[in-house]
């Protein structure tokens, strides 16, 4: 299984970045899809998830509102689209493949597959 994160990048503050992901190897629209970030010093956290059929069920705090995930199952691929973005953002991102038929969480022990990470950098 391969999992592969792109569309990272420099912004500004306020400015909007859409990650991708193409996850192959595996049944894509059987999975559980999940966004976590990583800053430097901090936890990997659980930024967002996707179940079956595009029923997304976590988004974590700081991002409602701002960040939507979103999956085509025809494409294999699975989009984070980050809208207002701010200097607290930055991180390095990461796109998940969690169990067949999984549960979705923010909680990365739940995922199997993982990307190698796309950076995102927002300046004030």
């Amino acid at each position: 299984v391969q999992v592969a994160e792109s569309g990272g990048g420099l912004v500004q503050a306020g400015e909007s970045l859409k990650l991708s992901c193409t996850a192959s190897g595996l049944t894509f629209d059987e999975y559980v899809l999940g966004w976590f970030r990583q800053a430097p010093g901090k936890e990997r956290e659980g930024v967002s998830c996707i179940k079956l059929l595009a029923r997304t069920s976590y988004y974590e705090e700081s991002v409602k509102g701002r960040f939507t995930i979103s999956r085509d199952n025809s494409k294999d691929m699975v989009y984070l689209q980050m809208n207002g973005l701010k200097p607290e953002d930055t991180a390095m991102y990461y796109c998940a493949a969690g169990w067949p038929y999984g549960v979705c969480s923010g909680s990365w022990g739940r995922y199997q597959y993982w990307g190698q990470g796309t950076q995102v950098t927002v300046s004030s």
